[in-house]
């Protein structure tokens, strides 16, 4: 057999040592990995230096070398999202009643992993150690397959989890990093239906419009970050400002990031000369619409079809818009399913456009980067679905099981 297949048969026979282990056993096996990856900090720290180097050789973008970057800060924060998920429930084996039917059977679900997870990635080797924990948690397999620039990375990040596994006598596979980046496995790793459950591919647009086109295998898509924060009429300026500046320049490069400010016309006239010059302070270059150049001095101004782009740097596009329904039909056209935020003091406009607004994440008077696993209570995350099927919005352990119908009865039989 070839690489791929032998690996992917060897992770799906490696996930059935998983459907018996205890919740305890589970979690003393991911405490015992965080520790593992803070004791090999510097050991990651110089494999990540050498993705890092040819990043730079190969000039990729600030947003990338951002992502791509581990510092003992970042390594901290994998190893406190690995205890966070052994703090959490497990879903595996939790049990529903549906009903009692008149005959007397009783039907209940009951929640079981989805099998076999395949990550695709690009330059994120924080994923290596977030899927693998939360699909060691949820009792899946994964199979991780990420892009040249973080390859160095992201295999001692498997390789110090893979020795946890085997000193409790589990096999590797559990965690499997695919060794070689060519595009030719890839491509054939996507067609390994017969072991992989489902692919979830995390990355840019072109990334994830690849293996959507070519999986032979479900695809759970994550798509771009086009993200808004919406300034109402009755929105308190102060937060709204706060809102901006973080959701905009705290951390360029991410998916939660803001790319667009909408702001109604009523408060345009005090706040978007006040968002000028803060946004001039932290050098964002600032494309805005027609109707409001008069605020900005050297603004780009951009037409509506140049909206809805993810810069992925400091960099935002600015619209005044004239009522709630102007900013509720931009994000529908613009906007990518992935977080939407409103600053207003008005609890029913707040209603409406949480119920409204078609975002995987919906916010209100809350930072867009706030929309993450691990700051919504999941521990880690194995990304943010934009699509619906089956889950949307960060992906914790629960997204990573599905459930089964458990049909009980003493002898019925069907007439």
């Amino acid at each position: 057999m070839s690489l791929i297949k032998d690996l992917s048969q060897a992770a799906a026979t490696a996930a059935q040592t998983l459907a018996l282990l205890d919740e305890k056993v589970k979690n003393t096996i991911l405490v015992d990995m965080a520790r593992a990856l803070r004791a090999h900090s510097d050991d990651i720290i110089k494999a990540n230096l050498l993705d890092l180097d040819h990043a730079e050789k190969a000039e990729l973008s600030a947003a990338m070398i951002d992502r791509l970057t581990l510092t003992p800060e970042r390594i901290e924060s994998m190893a406190a999202g690995i205890e966070t998920v052994a703090s959490l429930p497990d879903p595996v084996g939790m049990v529903r009643e549906i009903c009692e039917r008149p005959n007397g059977l009783n039907i209940q679900k009951m929640r079981v992993p989805l099998g076999v997870v395949c990550m695709i990635y690009e330059a994120r080797p924080n994923v290596t150690a977030d899927a693998g924990a939360l699909c060691f948690k949820s009792g899946n397999a994964v199979i991780l397959r990420g892009g040249k620039e973080a390859l160095h990375s992201s295999k001692i990040i498997a390789s110090i989890l893979q020795n946890v596994l085997q000193a409790y006598q589990l096999p590797p596979a559990l965690i499997t990093v695919i060794p070689d980046p060519d595009r030719a496995l890839l491509l054939e790793l996507m067609q390994q239906r017969d072991f992989i459950d489902v692919i979830i591919p995390r990355g840019g647009e072109g990334l994830i419009n690849f293996v959507t086109d070519n999986s032979k295998i479900p695809v759970i898509q994550h798509f771009k970050g086009v993200c808004h924060l919406y300034v109402d009429k009755d929105a308190d300026l102060d937060i709204a400002m706060s809102l901006l500046l973080n959701g905009k320049t705290q951390r360029t490069g991410v998916c939660n990031a803001l790319e667009g400010l909408l702001v109604h016309q009523d408060v345009a006239a005090e706040f978007l000369p006040k968002v000028a010059a803060q946004l001039a302070a932290h050098k964002v270059r600032i494309n805005v619409s027609k109707n409001a150049q008069q605020y900005f001095e050297h603004a780009n101004v951009i037409s509506d079809d140049d909206f809805g782009q993810e810069y992925l740097d400091l960099e935002i596009a600015i619209r005044q818009v004239t009522d709630f329904d102007h900013a509720i039909n931009h994000i529908r056209r613009f906007g990518s399913h992935h977080t939407e935020v409103i600053c207003t003091q008005n609890e029913l406009t707040a209603t409406r456009f949480q119920r409204t607004v078609d975002a995987s994440v919906v916010m209100v008077n809350a930072s867009s980067r706030f929309s993450d696993g691990s700051e919504l209570g999941l521990g880690a995350e194995i990304g943010i679905a934009t699509s619906k099927l089956h889950a949307y919005g960060p992906m914790g352990l629960e997204s990573l099981t599905t459930e089964k119908y458990l049909v009980s009865g003493v002898g019925q039989v069907r007439a």
